[in-house]
């Protein structure tokens, strides 16, 4: 699914794929805890996308 969302090519999102560790990269993993952008990109996927998320990051947030 191609999104219009920002989410869906965030630069931040980029430092955490590049380097989970990194200081950017752990404040987007912390961010998307409470993001409304991040909440509207997310809900908007397919359940399959939405599981692929939560398995990739850890995200136990907005669950059916």
């Amino acid at each position: 699914m191609e999104s219009t969302k920002p989410c869906a090519n965030c630069k931040f999102r980029a430092h955490y794929e590049k380097s989970p560790k990194s200081l950017l990269g752990r404040f987007w993993r912390w961010h998307i805890n409470f993001c409304p952008g991040w909440k509207g990109y997310f809900t908007s996927l397919s359940a399959e996308e939405k599981q692929k998320l939560r398995d990739k990051y850890n995200f136990t947030k907005y669950s059916e």
